[in-house]
């Protein structure tokens, strides 16, 4: 396995693990633990770690190893910046409950448009919108309550509501959908 991806004595192994990768960025310090204890309140089966995805999850028609070689490239290129956390949102269709952004929501765009090519390309489900999950796949009838209850916590959220978008960490899922982190990458510092 290449010198770049984490290993450890507790890691699945490579030939039970899915051909789904993802490029996040974890949301570090109290506001990353508000988001996760939250998530857990709303979905209390979820393992949640708070972050955005800067490629959400592709197939991959290269090599975990290549594809990691440009995640690399790439983030180790691209300057750190702030991401600022705004208000809870429903995407129509998915029913998906989420934190919108403010600043940061460009640069995570033109981040995404940059990494979405070659090794890395994915025809993706949805155009992109960064944001932070809270809940997926409810049952039609929670979605509302959950919303209303996301909202509430949200405003009684006394934390700060930015972070520095600062290390990006490539992931891949395995069968009991965990994701498990195989490389961490720092962006460059301004």
């Amino acid at each position: 396995m290449h010198p770049d991806l984490m290993e450890g004595p507790s890691r699945i192994p490579p030939d039970q693990r899915l051909n789904v990768f993802a490029l996040v960025m974890y949301i570090p310090g109290a506001l990353g633990i508000f988001l996760d204890d939250l998530r857990r309140e709303l979905a209390p089966h979820c393992n949640p770690h708070a972050h955005v995805s800067v490629l959400p999850p592709r197939s991959l028609a290269v090599t975990c190893e290549a594809a990691s070689e440009q995640a690399r490239a790439l983030t180790e290129s691209w300057p750190a910046f702030e991401v600022e956390l705004t208000g809870v949102e429903v995407f129509p269709v998915t029913e998906v409950i989420y934190i919108g952004l403010g600043a940061g929501a460009g640069e995570l765009r033109r981040m995404h448009a940059a990494m979405s090519t070659g090794a890395l390309e994915f025809p993706e489900p949805f155009p992109y919108h960064p944001h932070i999950t809270l809940a997926q796949e409810l049952p039609h009838e929670q979605v509302a309550a959950a919303d209303e209850l996301a909202r509430r916590r949200w405003r009684e959220f006394a934390g700060a509501r930015r972070f520095q978008a600062a290390k990006a960490t490539f992931v891949q899922n395995t069968p009991g959908n965990c994701w498990l982190d195989l490389a961490e990458y720092a962006l460059r510092k301004t």
